[in-house]
């Protein structure tokens, strides 16, 4: 599913979601962060990349969250939302059963950088989305003070994400189905 979408632009930073896919149990929204020095200094251009990783960011937990903190949320017509703050991996500590609905959750991506006349980098990353979105029209919000993006929503098309849902195939049958 192509979405196309620009969810934030400021004169140092672009975040678009170019693809949604969608699986039987969810959907990965893929997201660009494209970054510019432009205005920046060499440093800050480094930091503002740096910070693009969440497990890269300290003092997340409780109180006010770092201005360097990129953060995504939903949020369902229902009022049901989820967000990426607090996240961190600890493959001692999986879960056996699912989370509560919804999770949204990083799944980390590469980096490639640009240099010439204007030094750039691209993060590409993904959030997946579980369980899939409702039908109805549901917000993207994201938000990142040092990239200069103030609190930004989209509203996305649940009904389309359910759709091709519907029509993806399941990497391993079901073993109840047949294999």
């Amino acid at each position: 599913m192509i979405s196309d979408l620009v969810l934030a632009r400021t004169p140092n930073v672009a975040i678009t979601l170019p693809t949604i896919q969608a699986f039987g149990n969810g959907c990965l929204m893929n997201v660009n962060i494209v970054m510019r020095r432009h205005t920046l200094s060499p440093g800050d251009f480094q930091a503002l990349q740096l910070s693009v990783y969440p497990h890269m960011i300290t003092g997340v937990s409780g109180g006010r969250l770092p201005d360097n903190l990129l953060r995504f949320g939903v949020r369902f017509a229902d009022g049901a939302k989820a967000t990426t703050v607090g996240q961190r991996f600890d493959p001692a500590r999986i879960p056996r059963d699912p989370p509560p609905a919804p999770r949204l959750s990083w799944l980390l991506g590469g980096v490639s950088m640009r240099s010439g006349d204007e030094d750039a980098g691209v993060a590409t990353m993904g959030l997946w989305l579980w369980p899939s979105p409702p039908r109805e029209t549901f917000e993207l919000a994201v938000e990142w003070p040092a990239g200069g993006i103030e609190l930004s929503i989209s509203l996305l098309d649940g009904a389309a994400v359910a759709a091709a849902a519907e029509r993806s195939v399941a990497y391993w049958p079901d073993s109840a189905q047949g294999e």
